[in-house]
């Protein structure tokens, strides 16, 4: 019997750690969850299981409208978007201070705080990530997410997103997604999800059971998944699998009608793919987490019972952001009176909700403390790591004769022409700190034969990349530019959009194709940079964009002797040490030693620093500017 009883014991343990929510300190954490549950009455756990969502930029009547709900349905979570850093601060400990249990917060920050938030960073999108082929940046992109989350008050981030983007006409996830190799996306997403976790910040793998290969959105229908159970096992599942297997928090469902596991059902209401498959067949114990329930791809598709009472039943714990929260309550109450909710669903849920309240320390409430947070959100840490990601993750997908890197070019004439309707002055004052670019205008009467006087012509397609469902085709005109242009002379074309943009192309006759992936400064800079040479290039295409450019397609260059640009702490300096040298260039000024001064700092054949101090002399009337130029 002893032998039996030990066996018993070892067996259990097995399964009972098994959960991604347990912590180290099992006993002290489920004599906390008990100790809560037992306090609650029905409203209050039903309340446990209802996130409800709040934007500060809406003010006060937006905070006291919280509130209520709040201090009516005893509300389990809720999930801030748009404001600012102070104003969710101050709303965090204000919705605390009223709540009975404390509240988890959640965030859909797949991009960092900033994705919502203002005054808050962001980092590229997770296709930009996908090219980058060193892993450990991605872990880092998740790390300093978790902080900012950690500084904010934040206890849950509604990512990874791990669609497989097989479809370039995907309107939903696009940018999302880290890209088209279920390998690529699994260890990229698993990067980013430990990332956040080594700062205690819960994950929550999503759109379950894959919303990647979809034309339409289900913020606006149900989209159909007509993929087999074997097909959607061997792709769409991969990287949930992968993360289950490395204890992610929490995984979001999704709104997708799936036929060859439940047809006409919402996935996120269907027993069979949440119970069954997530829970039974891929074991998964963490919170299961509704995509929101005011999406159309639910509202308008729910059928039978009302959509949360179905969403229990199915298998989900948290209800995220439910049309009507008097109604979702009631109607939850009057399922389980009549017993189509099982007492033990419900214990079930609300215990792994307390259970992820006390693995993020809500055992223990903090407040978040206003003072320098912003700063603290906005570091150069997080400056050095974007400039990092963003020279890592230019790639060459074409390059005909090796015609990049430019080199040996004083006698050559180079223009540069921009196609898109978004920014391009980085770019273009980057390329002439190499050579001279002439920027090439074209109107109505432009004569494209003078553009056989030049050499080489660098096309820029800029497109806004301030949110991932912006429009990224090229038009019909700018096509037609193209194909002249590359009957003229040779042509490098530069794509500071979404790739999937050069499937609208001829590209043969056109000599080097870059992608960039976004229009934001640094990776305008980084492109100028990687065509002459002054960075290597070494990204992977994490998407097909081109019948003749496949996944992965991935040309790598070698540095030439040019000076590149780098972010300082890349390189080895200490911020503290170099303010030294700005107090002393500033006293110098002040003491009239000079009028002015330009500091310029370069190790390892990179820029680390350059800027310019006072004016040119001391009347004062014109202030010294920044100017660094190779050529």
């Amino acid at each position: 019997m002893r032998i039996l009883y030990i066996l018993f014991l070892f067996s259990f343990g097995i399964l009972f750690c098994q959960s991604p929510l347990k912590t180290t300190y099992e006993y002290n954490q489920m004599k906390w969850v008990d100790s809560v549950y037992s306090s609650l009455n029905e409203e209050e756990k039903i309340g446990q299981l209802i996130t409800v969502w709040v934007a500060t930029k809406y003010g006060q009547q937006e905070i006291d409208h919280i509130s209520e709900l709040i201090k009516e349905f005893k509300l389990g979570g809720l999930i801030f978007s748009l404001g600012n850093i102070k104003d969710q601060a101050n709303a965090t400990n204000h919705f605390q201070s009223i709540s009975k249990v404390p509240l988890l917060i959640g965030m859909d920050a797949e991009w960092g705080i900033g994705m919502r938030l203002d005054d808050a960073f962001s980092f590229p999108y997770n296709m930009t990530l996908g090219a980058v082929e060193d892993n450990d940046l991605i872990f880092k992109v998740g790390s300093r997410i978790g902080s900012h989350a950690n500084r904010l008050g934040v206890h849950i981030n509604f990512a990874p997103v791990v669609d497989i983007n097989t479809n370039p006409d995907n309107p939903i996830i696009g940018f999302r997604s880290f890209g088209e190799d279920k390998y690529n996306v699994a260890e990229k997403a698993l990067s980013y999800m430990k990332g956040m976790q080594s700062k205690n910040l819960l994950g929550s793998a999503k759109h379950f059971p894959g919303h990647g290969d979809t034309k339409t959105d289900s913020h606006l229908t149900l989209p159909l998944i007509s993929f087999s159970q074997r097909r959607i096992d061997s792709v769409e599942l991969y990287p949930f699998k992968k993360l289950i297997n490395n204890n992610v928090a929490s995984i979001m469902t999704a709104h997708l009608n799936i036929p060859s596991f439940e047809e006409g059902v919402p996935s996120t209401l269907s027993k069979k793919i949440i119970t069954n498959l997530l829970k039974e067949d891929l074991e998964f114990e963490g919170l299961i987490i509704t995509d929101a329930l005011d999406m159309k791809g639910i509202v308008d598709f729910a059928k039978k019972e009302y959509p949360d009472v179905s969403a229990i039943n199915a298998g989900n714990d948290v209800l995220l952001m439910p049309t009507d929260i008097a109604k979702s309550v009631k109607q939850i109450k009057r399922a389980i009176s009549r017993k189509k909710i099982p007492l033990e669903r419900l214990e079930e849920s609300v215990k792994k909700i307390l259970m992820a309240k006390y693995k993020v320390g809500l055992n223990k409430l903090k407040r978040v403390e206003n003072i320098n947070i912003v700063n603290e959100m906005n570091e150069e840490a997080d400056l050095a790591l974007l400039d990092k990601i963003a020279s890592e993750a230019i790639t060459l997908v074409k390059n005909e004769n090796q015609n990049l890197p430019f080199k040996n070019l004083s006698d050559k004439k180079v223009g540069y022409l921009k196609l898109g309707d978004d920014n391009n002055a980085v770019f273009l004052n980057f390329l002439n700190k190499y050579q001279s670019v002439a920027e090439i205008n074209i109107d109505d009467n432009f004569d494209f034969n003078t553009l056989s006087d030049y050499d080489k012509i660098i096309i820029g397609f800029h497109k806004s990349d301030k949110s991932p469902f912006g429009e990224f085709r090229f038009k019909k005109n700018e096509i037609g530019i193209i194909e002249k242009v590359k009957k003229l002379t040779e042509l490098v074309l530069v794509v500071f959009a979404k790739p999937y943009c050069v499937s609208d192309l001829d590209i043969e006759g056109i000599e080097s194709i870059v992608i960039a992936y976004q229009n934001s400064d640094i990776f305008q800079e980084k492109a100028a940079q990687a065509i002459f040479g002054a960075i290597q290039v070494k990204g992977k295409l994490p998407v097909t964009i081109h019948e003749n450019i496949p996944v992965n397609t991935q040309i790598k260059t070698k540095e030439v002797s040019s000076l590149g640009f780098s972010h300082f702490l890349n390189n080895g300096f200490n911020l503290n040490k170099l303010n030294k040298v700005d107090s002393l260039i500033n006293y110098a000024i002040d003491k009239k030693m000079f009028p002015g001064a330009q500091l310029v700092v370069a190790k390892d054949n990179k820029v680390v620093l350059n800027k310019a101090f006072g004016y040119y002399s001391y009347k004062k009337k014109k202030k010294l500017v920044r100017a660094l130029y190779m050529t």
